[in-house]
């Protein structure tokens, strides 16, 4: 039974990885499947048999640097030294005073988040680390074979929302399956506890388990959806998106819930290319490959659905320098603080309440006021964080060099260690999985790279390690490379031009190569669900509202 149903990953969570770490042998048969065969490690629970059973590809978006390997990558030898110089860089990106730095974007913070949601939704398994190594001294890059053989995506790279809908409500009842009630998702409306401040009403949370060990879990298709509250909450508004499109078809003419899903799926897909990603990429970039004028170098088809790595382990990290150390959360929370988000999810713990111990859940003074992070009201004062996210730029929030959540299956106290340092990690890991420079994609793309000056300016911890380690400034990480490219030629605001082909070009690429999607099926929003005033959902705000948790 459990095989006829893949698409659940509700155990999944960051700082684990599927892929083994046995690969000392000198090559791997180039005639290896994608998919190769691959061991889950304990704790594991995909809920749909074998992993190479339920996996597609990742690859490569320029095959050409890959073959060329390892001419357009980080120097591998001596390994010390460019491990040494990674983790060094690493650590300056985190800022050592949370009140200064880079500052504010104008972007609002719902877009740091509805970037995490779809890159939840198109892939899973580039940061799990439980078999290899990227702590080690003597780290060497993997050859792309190697890679490609070995690590397989969990996820359709579809945006198709399988980590919403998980395996339908032909499944729902079965032991860790998304719960229905009928055509509808089960949501949570939330207990009144109130352990501090006022209720706050409506609240809604993901479905939980009720008991046993796992008392807490969301049922959900994918686990990472509840490691942080912002992207949890989040979660639950494309719940009730869902079930507000199964009433509306009932008030006009009738549906069911292939065409619910179908038109939750499209408005979804519509607005993460019309709003989402026109505001986070240069949007002549987008307008280009949509209309045909900027010719993409990634041309997935639906019989090659692979994911370029280019994208997973660097491009689309670019969030990451985006995320806020707090945010003025709603009435009860107007500082709710990065650790506070991480603690009330269930892989977080949810503080339960010991007078509600049975069925513990998001308590009903802490659902979101999406409100106050979709830019829509005015900026708060007083002293109150900003209502915007932070730049999209070579400078992390200082909780990113202590995640919550993050490396609770490593057997080590420094593997821990260093999976809880977001920056560090995605360095080392773009180096292990062969990602080829920022100078080498730039070129690639017959875009001018960026200057040596540009590239260790301005002065203070970053420039500095820049300065000592000179051999990352000919031949710079990706992730790194487009964080400043978006600092210098985006102002912070958007991607600059290598970082808006990678993630414009993968997300479109994907859209194109899915038939069911949006674009091959030319939908328009105009003939889709309707808001309350009879306007079309187009933006994230309009998703937002007809779910009814704009408020």
């Amino acid at each position: 039974m459990a095989d006829d149903f893949p698409r659940v990953l509700m155990d999944l969570r960051h700082g684990q990885h599927v892929v083994t770490d046995e690969i000392a042998q000198a090559q791997v048969d180039a005639a290896a499947p994608q998919s190769a065969s691959v061991s889950s490690t304990a704790g594991d629970d995909f809920r749909g048999g074998r992993i190479e059973e339920i996996s597609t590809p990742f690859g490569y978006m320029f095959g050409a640097l890959a073959d060329a390997f390892p001419g357009a990558h980080l120097d591998g030898d001596p390994a010390q030294e460019t491990v040494a110089a990674l983790k060094a860089l690493g650590s300056a990106m985190i800022e050592q005073d949370p009140r200064g730095g880079a500052g504010d974007s104008q972007l609002p913070p719902i877009l740091t988040y509805w970037g995490q949601f779809v890159d939840h939704d198109l892939t899973a398994n580039t940061d799990r680390d439980t078999s290899i190594s990227i702590v080690e001294d003597d780290l060497h890059p993997l050859e792309p074979l190697q890679v490609t053989a070995r690590l397989v995506n969990l996820r359709e790279p579809r945006l198709n929302l399988d980590s919403v809908y998980g395996n339908g409500p032909k499944a729902s009842g079965l032991e860790g399956q998304v719960p229905y009630a009928g055509d509808k998702f089960v949501v949570l409306e939330q207990p009144d506890l109130t352990p501090v401040g006022p209720a706050i009403v409506p609240g809604f949370d993901l479905p939980r388990t009720r008991e046993g060990a796992g008392k807490g879990k969301a049922l959900i298709g994918d686990g990472r959806n509840d490691e942080n509250l912002v992207v949890a909450q989040l979660h639950v508004a494309f719940l009730k998106f869902h079930n507000n499109v199964i009433d509306w078809l009932a008030a006009h003419g009738g549906g069911n819930f292939e065409r619910a899903r179908e038109l939750t799926t499209w408005h979804y897909q519509f607005a993460t290319v019309q709003d989402f990603l026109t505001r986070i990429a240069d949007p002549a970039v987008v307008t280009g490959l949509l209309d045909g004028t900027v010719r993409p170098v990634f041309r997935p088809s639906a019989d090659d659905p692979f994911m370029p790595l280019e994208f997973s382990v660097a491009a689309f990290r670019f969030g990451h320098s985006m995320v806020r150390g707090a945010y003025d959360w709603n009435e009860n929370f107007p500082r709710a603080t990065f650790e506070q988000l991480f603690s009330f999810t269930g892989n977080g713990g949810l503080r339960p309440n010991p007078s509600f111990p049975v069925n513990p859940t998001l308590p009903d003074n802490w659902p979101a006021r999406f409100r106050r992070l979709t830019g829509i009201d005015p900026q708060t004062d007083g002293g109150l964080p900003a209502r915007l996210a932070r730049k999209i730029d070579t400078h992390l929030a200082p909780p990113l060099s202590t995640l919550l959540n993050e490396g609770g299956g490593a057997t080590s106290g420094e593997i821990r260690r260093l999976l809880k340092r977001l920056a560090t990690r995605n360095l080392l890991r773009g180096y292990r999985l062969a990602v080829p420079t920022g100078q080498a994609v730039a070129t690639q793309l017959g875009i001018t790279p960026l200057t040596v000056a540009q590239l260790s300016s301005p002065p203070g911890p970053v420039g500095n390690v820049l300065q000592d380690h000179p051999e990352l400034l000919g031949a710079t990480p990706l992730w790194f490379y487009v964080l400043k490219e978006a600092e210098i030629l985006g102002e912070g605001d958007r991607l600059g031009p290598v970082g808006s082909r990678i993630v414009a070009e993968t997300i479109l690429g994907q859209l194109r190569a899915d038939p069911t999607s949006y674009l091959n099926k030319g939908f328009d929003p105009a003939t889709g669900v309707t808001r309350p005033d009879g306007g079309p959902v187009r933006t994230i705000i309009d998703f937002l509202e007809f779910a009814g948790m704009h408020n």
